[in-house]
């Protein structure tokens, strides 16, 4: 089979297509036929090192496909049924291989497409909005780069909540994108301090910084007392060190970082969030942006068109070609 591998940490460009061996389903295991894998900026992060990863082995978490070949002992997935997930550690290819509990079951009929399209952000975008910080009627808050792909999540949801959304934008089509998915005010980088103390009475309730670097201490800084300022990634850079007597001084606020992961960990929580999700797709409450499909041959175009921010959406490898 075909999968993309890297000898090295580095940029796009140690990214590279190889033949591999198809791995076999042990005990506990299935492997699948990938349908459409997602890019992440966690990839990203695993390619650069940030996050350390043997990345000799392949890259991406995030994936939907049909089932071909299932361990002795699996249960619950069957020959042909069609998956998601968001663990895995190679979806980069052609065919992955996953542990039965990593598998997320697809409603029938769903578009694999979709399914890589909604799972690892729409998951996260569900764990920030009624989790992290549950917002809550009339609640201002702060979406960072709001016409990306959680953004316009977590956008949507927390209108659905019936909060007032506070976007920030790096373009007029962006700008317009956060606007779609109903942001009421739209500000770029430079000055959405300025336009959240103008907008609102005390500041914002909750910051969503996936930024980092550039935004973070401002993000800090547009929080009402007892706000809290969520950091679940660092797209532009790693934040400075918090001196943590700013948060006594700025009124009590509250900062985590959490993950995806820990917030779909406990028993049923992962597929209650998942259910959320396609019930809303289907039900024209949630939509999902399918920005860009490559090839695996252009996945390092892909990771170079995520990190240049021109984007607006979701970024999605297709590991088959059709013609092939």
């Amino acid at each position: 089979m075909r999968a993309v591998v890297a000898d090295k940490d580095g940029g796009p460009e140690v990214l590279q297509v190889r033949d591999v061996p198809v791995p076999e389903a042990g005990p506990g295991e299935v492997l699948v036929r990938v349908l459409a894998a997602g890019v992440n900026y966690i990839d990203v992060y695993h390619r650069t090192g940030l996050y350390p990863k043997d990345v000799s082995q392949g890259l991406g978490l995030e994936g939907a496909g049909e089932v071909v070949q299932t361990g002795h002992d699996v249960t619950a997935f069957s020959t042909g049924q069609l998956v998601g997930w968001i663990g895995g550690k190679a979806s980069y290819a052609e065919y992955c291989l996953l542990a039965e509990s990593e598998l997320i079951p697809l409603p029938t009929g769903t578009d694999p497409e979709l399914a890589a399209g909604v799972l690892l952000q729409g998951l996260t975008a569900h764990a920030l909005a009624t989790s992290v910080y549950p917002i809550g009627k009339d609640d201002p808050v702060l979406v960072h780069a709001a016409a990306g792909g959680v953004g316009q999540m977590l956008t949507q949801m927390a209108c659905m909540r019936g909060g007032v959304v506070h976007a920030t934008a790096s373009s007029n089509s962006k700008a317009q994108a956060a606007t779609d998915a109903g942001a009421t005010f739209v500000y770029d980088y430079d000055d959405f301090l300025d336009g959240v103390r103008k907008n609102t009475e005390r500041g914002v309730a909750a910051a969503y910084d996936g930024i980092g670097a550039a935004t973070a201490s401002r993000s800090l800084d547009a929080l009402r007392p007892r706000g809290t300022l969520v950091v679940y990634g660092a797209a532009g850079g790693l934040p400075e060190p918090l001196d943590l007597q700013r948060l006594n001084a700025q009124g009590s606020l509250y900062v985590t970082r959490p993950t995806v992961m820990e917030y779909t960990s406990r028993p049923g929580e992962r597929d209650a969030r998942t259910g959320d999700l396609f019930d809303w797709i289907a039900r024209g409450r949630l939509r999902v942006n399918i920005a860009r499909r490559y090839s695996l041959d252009e996945a390092a175009q892909a990771h170079r068109d995520l990190e240049s921010r021109s984007t607006i959406g979701k970024l999605l490898l297709i590991p088959h070609d059709s013609t092939r």
